[in-house]
């Protein structure tokens, strides 16, 4: 497997961001890690071997980011506004830095075919990667979001602007109208996984929530609820991955 490192300066950020790149080619898969999670995170727990097959083939080629939750969603001061501003700071720079990045280079790989992305992510990933997805659709094809939260409740409870409101799916999602982007939705493919056992009370809340937002745009998805022995973990994660991954591929 070809894996490589890069590290460029975010002129969003003012700072440098950290990825890497497993495999040479095929359909890009867009990572985004746990809370507070490092870009090499996924391979460290096995996500990388779990997808091991699918990158070796070529079918699919996985960018792995970093994040910066500690200094929005899990940041330690209080000013919620502040801290919200830094996320979308992030957001740029994921979608004007990083993408394009991504998108070109999966471009030159594959013989100049242009192909859009799947996005995907565990527990605070699925957040970001379900986030991503809904809010720049023009990007992104597939989902796989597994044991996420789709709000912001968790982080600033009731609290409720702007800025909050256009990075809270299960809010914004409820209010969308915008028939390109909901079609858009309804032609991607989207899968949104829980466990039902030990930490996973929250997201398994969260998911059925989302379930019922996405029945009622009438966006097609496959949300699923894995067993009462199915917890929060990194080993629940690797079967799931592997799973929803060969079937978004093979659909």
């Amino acid at each position: 497997m070809n894996i490589a490192y890069h590290k460029s300066y975010s002129s969003f950020l003012h700072r440098d961001m950290e990825y890497k790149v497993y495999g040479d080619r095929g359909k890009p898969v867009l990572v985004f890690p746990t809370s507070c999670g490092r870009f090499y995170q996924y391979e460290d727990s096995g996500m990388i071997g779990a997808l091991e097959r699918e990158i070796n083939e070529g079918r699919i080629q996985v960018w792995t980011c970093d994040s910066i939750d500690e200094e929005t969603f899990y940041a330690k001061h209080p000013m919620i506004e502040e801290r919200m501003a830094r996320h979308q700071q992030y957001d740029q720079y994921v979608e004007k830095e990083l993408i394009p990045v991504i998108l070109e280079r999966s471009k030159e790989s594959n013989g100049g075919r242009s192909d859009n992305m799947i996005v995907t992510g565990c527990s605070m990933g699925a957040f970001h990667a379900a986030n991503f997805f809904f809010r720049h659709p023009h990007d992104f094809d597939g989902l796989i979001a597994l044991s996420g939260l789709y709000s912001t409740n968790r982080f600033f409870g009731d609290y409720m602007s702007e800025a909050v409101y256009y990075h809270s799916p299960l809010h914004y999602l409820r209010n969308l109208e915008d028939e390109a982007l909901l079609s858009s939705y309804r032609s991607s493919r989207i899968v949104v996984c829980t466990g039902q056992g030990a930490y996973e009370d929250l997201m398994r809340s969260e998911t059925q929530k989302l379930k019922q937002v996405l029945e009622e745009k009438r966006i097609p998805a496959d949300v699923e609820f894995w067993g009462y022995d199915v917890s929060h973990d990194w080993s629940w994660w690797k079967k799931q991955i592997a799973y929803y991954m060969e079937r978004l591929l093979n659909r």
